[in-house]
């Protein structure tokens, strides 16, 4: 991505490119931004702002082409970018990531899982293998993947983030209920379910 855009932003960009996905397969040609506004219940004003980060201006009393603002999404967001990752612990939410197919399409191209269960050393998930932890320093090397997509148990978490660091991984997707310690240059994304989930349930 060229510009800086807010975490915020990126989140709402990627609903708007589900519903644009949605609309090519309904061979709905044109999309305005009511439309995205109401089926995600936010205001107008704002979806024509996010859009604006896109260099997409649409066309007046008619909307945006949805096949070409889908485009602008996935240019921006960088969706061709190929990026690799490895999956961290082959419990089940490390197995349900690995048969997620639908991460290719946004241009995250998991290699591999890791884990240090000898039964589950050797298994293909979804044409992954699960490898034995000790092989990853070697492999990231050799692939030169950065990401790792933290899925281990909370007491194995910071001791694989460690792990993980020492084996130059720079970008690590942690779904563990760990706040983890990195070096500086390390930049980790928490995947916080039980807080949505919260979020979400508050007022019930």
């Amino acid at each position: 991505m060229d510009k800086k855009i807010s975490e915020k932003v990126i989140n709402r960009l990627t609903l708007y490119h589900c519903i644009l996905t949605d609309y090519i397969e309904q061979h709905i040609e044109y999309i305005s931004s009511k439309q995205l506004a109401v089926l995600l219940k936010i205001d107008d004003s704002q979806v024509r702002k996010d859009i604006s980060v896109l260099n997409n201006p649409g066309k007046s009393n008619v909307g945006y082409i949805v096949k070409e603002l889908k485009s602008s999404i996935e240019k921006t967001l960088g969706f061709s970018k190929n990026k690799k990752a490895f999956i961290i612990g082959a419990g089940n939410l490390g197995m349900a990531l690995a048969k997620y197919d639908n991460f290719q399409n946004y241009g995250l191209n998991i290699l591999a899982l890791f884990d240090n269960d000898k039964e589950k050393i050797g298994k293909v998930i979804n044409n992954k293998m699960i490898l034995d932890i000790s092989k990853l320093p070697n492999l990231s090397r050799k692939t030169n993947v950065d990401i790792a997509i933290l899925t281990v148990p909370r007491k194995y978490a910071q001791i694989m983030a460690d792990y993980l660091v020492k084996a130059n991984i720079k970008y690590i997707w942690n779904f563990t209920p760990t706040v983890l310690d990195v070096p500086e240059n390390v930049q980790v994304w928490n995947e916080n379910i039980m807080g949505n989930f919260l979020q979400f349930t508050y007022n019930i």
